[in-house]
């Protein structure tokens, strides 16, 4: 009895693995490939599936999804012979999980050598600025040779980015003070343009200040001579207007002459010899009677104080110039309240308080 027990269960148990290795439970986005007898059969897809238990044989899941792998620096020679290591990060999906399986015998290693040495081929055709400055053409150069290579093998390449380049520690420094340099020269630059603005914009200014102070200075000067013309011009028609006797003229030269010694260097002046027949006819003026007026004939006002002491000034004056242009034959002598030792104008003084 215990013999057959155990028989029965061993049955049971047999059919039981039996049944559980004919079922097969795929997930989504997997899939199985399926060898009968040795010979690829089928593929399985996400779902329930069944199989042929002990002449089947099923093979691991091949992940459908798109796959993210980074692969470690690879050190890559430049055109100009520098060495610098890249860092690659390849972005696929397995689109033929048959192909994947039975074309290449780990797809992964075969994307990541021939990464190396496409990236290897492009990157030896460009200079080290050229491989800093264009990456975007080295990802679409490397997308296109790993797409062609790898269609074959049943994965379809979606994207190849470089996620670093490392150049030499002396490159980095180099390029450091580069940059430095470069920073320093716009820095410069711009210092001297501003300067160059600065002194433009006060050139300007200085010149506008100096146009404005000459069209105000002649304004100015235009409106002094207008000025001065018309009243030179006021003096000129108020005298022909009047019409002034002689006498007049001859007094105002008097009271002029006084003028010509009140500065404090007015020491020596010199009186030409023609001076002396004018101030003969100046003195006959003088000692000439005067007419009155129809009004003084009426009425004579007394003269006054100021007026009086005016004239004597005058009269002074013009009696020392006498004096001194009488005696001038050989040139100019020094002229003084001093000098004059005769008085020839004593008699015109006194026949002109006696007319008064």
């Amino acid at each position: 009895m215990d013999a057959l027990l155990i028989a029965g269960l061993l049955v049971v148990l047999f059919a039981v693995l039996t049944v559980i290795r004919s079922v097969r439970i795929v997930p989504q986005a997997r899939a199985r490939n399926v060898e009968r007898l040795g010979r690829y059969h089928s593929t399985l897809k996400p779902g329930l599936n069944f199989v042929i238990p002990y002449i089947d044989r099923v093979y691991p899941m091949i992940d459908l999804r798109e796959q993210v792998v980074s692969f470690r620096p690879q050190p890559v020679i430049t055109e100009d012979n520098l060495v610098v290591e890249i860092d690659t990060v390849l972005y696929f999906q397995v689109t033929d999980p048959r192909a994947a399986a039975y074309e290449i015998a780990n797809y992964i290693q075969a994307v990541e050598q021939l990464t190396v040495t496409t990236l290897r081929n492009v990157v030896g055709s460009l200079d080290l600025e050229m491989t800093l400055t264009s990456r975007d053409t080295i990802n679409s150069q490397l997308r296109g040779v790993l797409d062609e290579a790898t269609g074959k093998w049943g994965i379809r390449v979606n994207r190849v980015e470089i996620k670093a380049i490392d150049p030499p520690k002396s490159i980095k420094e180099a390029m450091e003070k580069q940059m430095r340099a470069e920073r320093d020269k716009r820095a410069a630059i711009l210092n001297a343009e501003g300067q160059r603005q600065s002194q433009i914009l006060t050139a300007e200014g200085d010149k506008q200040s100096a146009i404005l102070r000459a069209e105000g200075d002649r304004s100015a000067a235009i409106l002094k001579a207008q000025g001065q013309s018309q009243a030179i011009d006021e003096v000129f028609q108020a005298v022909h207007r009047n019409d002034p006797d002689p006498k007049l003229l001859a007094y105002q030269y008097l009271q002029v002459l006084p003028e010509l010694a009140k500065g404090q260097g007015n020491t020596f002046w010199v009186i030409p010899s023609e001076v002396t027949s004018a101030l003969q006819g100046v003195s006959k003026a003088f000692t000439e009677s005067l007419p009155q007026s129809p009004a003084t004939r009426h009425e004579a006002p007394a003269i006054s104080e100021a007026a009086a002491r005016e004239t004597a000034q005058a009269e002074q004056a013009a009696a020392e110039a006498v004096a001194e242009a009488a005696d001038v034959d050989a040139g100019p002598r020094q002229l003084g309240p001093a000098a004059a030792t005769a008085d020839p104008l004593a008699d015109l003084q006194e026949n002109r308080h006696r007319t008064s």
